[in-house]
């Protein structure tokens, strides 16, 4: 990793804290009394900023540059850990923490993507974003691990998670305001939001964004509703052993970025998208297997499919149309808002058949993002 990328990674660490919003849920439940219908507003919330900040920021970024947009969210993720650092007295300051984190989350995706192209070597983009998702990914564990550790370990409240994170950010702004950055400034003018959203009349650039859209809801599908499909098929126990398949789906996940930064030193980025897209389906697939040892290891085999469709997705069409990497980040940092659309119809099928049939919205979505990859051909706009 060199010196120039190393702020940049530290970035991508900071945008993994805004997933903890899912282990958050239930500690929170717990500590402010909440029904199942209130607890929902927290990834509501965090979801919300995507679908409200992305295509704004991308139109921001393109006058001001990723620097100051990666500095803004940063900060913006700083000022909610400080909010709760000194003790969190209600649930409605609690929301605000949340809505701050993950309005830098969605600021830090925006600007950390497309950032990562302008300073790493030519042609090791998609390597780079690929190992960008795997520090993205020890940021996200340290969401549940932190509390856990607290909590076990030194008996601490699990709200010691907030001024950690804050004392992490604080150093990542520091690093990031020593980048020397020198920006691709190739958009041939100035981007608005009905410029970005025009975009979308280019059927290459809608269908990575919805690939985006799918994969991410894909992706929230599962980790949300694996614990539930092995108690339903296999009687095992949440509470026991609920971290089991979740727990190997997330390490695949760390493995499958890692090893996608290796792999894309000698393989083409199209060609991994659609061996991980096999891969997925492959996976998906062996979920409906009768055995739960079986469907365990499918779980891992999802992970490993679904580790670098994001970075894929996104490189491939930050590549082909560099003119606007500011205006396709924003809109594909929008499409994340999938995670909030696709994890209910999930649910519904799952209500009027089982969780495994629900596993068929996954699936649907990953076929799609297949098709994407495979058939998607770039288009001047």
């Amino acid at each position: 990793m060199k010196i120039r990328t190393f702020p940049v990674f530290l970035a991508f660490v900071a945008m993994g804290f805004g997933d903890a919003v899912g282990p958050f849920v239930s500690l929170a439940k717990d500590q402010f009394h909440l029904s199942n219908a209130v607890a929902s507003l927290i990834p509501f919330v965090g979801f919300s900023m995507f679908g409200l900040l992305s295509v704004p920021m991308g139109v921001f970024q393109e006058r001001r540059g990723k620097k100051t947009v990666l500095v803004l969210g940063l900060f913006t993720a700083l000022v909610g850990m400080l909010n709760a650092s000194f003790g969190l007295s209600t649930f409605v300051r609690f929301l605000l923490t949340v809505l701050l984190l993950d309005a830098g989350a969605a600021i830090l995706q925006v600007a950390g993507n497309p950032i990562m192209r302008d300073v790493s070597a030519p042609g090791k983009y998609a390597r780079n974003l690929s190992l960008g998702q795997f520090v993205k990914a020890i940021g996200s564990l340290s969401g549940p691990l932190i509390p856990l550790v607290a909590g076990r370990y030194f008996h601490a409240s699990w709200q010691v998670v907030f001024p950690i994170y804050a004392v992490a950010l604080a150093i990542t702004v520091l690093a990031v305001s020593t980048l020397k950055v020198k920006e691709d400034t190739s958009e041939h003018k100035s981007a608005t939001v009905a410029s970005c959203l025009k975009l979308l009349g280019n059927g290459y650039v809608l269908a990575m964004v919805g690939a985006i859209f799918f994969y991410v809801g894909a992706e929230v599908c599962m980790s949300a509703n694996i614990p539930q499909f092995l108690q339903q098929q296999f009687g095992i126990d949440i509470a026991k052993l609920g971290l089991l398949g979740t727990g190997l789906f997330f390490a695949a996940l760390t493995i499958g970025r890692f090893s996608g930064g290796v792999i894309l030193n000698w393989m083409a980025p199209r060609k991994f998208l659609a061996l991980t897209c096999a891969v997925s389906i492959l996976g998906l697939l062996g979920l409906f297997l009768p055995t739960a040892a079986l469907a365990i290891a499918a779980c891992f085999v999802v992970g490993l499919g679904f580790a670098n469709i994001f970075p894929l997705v996104f490189s491939t069409a930050i590549d082909a149309m560099p003119q606007h990497a500011n205006a396709i980040s924003g809109l594909m940092i929008t499409a994340i808002v999938g995670g909030a659309i696709l994890p209910p119809l999930m649910g519904v099928v799952a209500d009027h058949s089982s969780v495994l049939v629900g596993f068929l919205v996954p699936l649907a979505a990953i076929a799609y993002v297949t098709a994407a990859g495979l058939l998607a051909k770039p288009k001047t706009a």
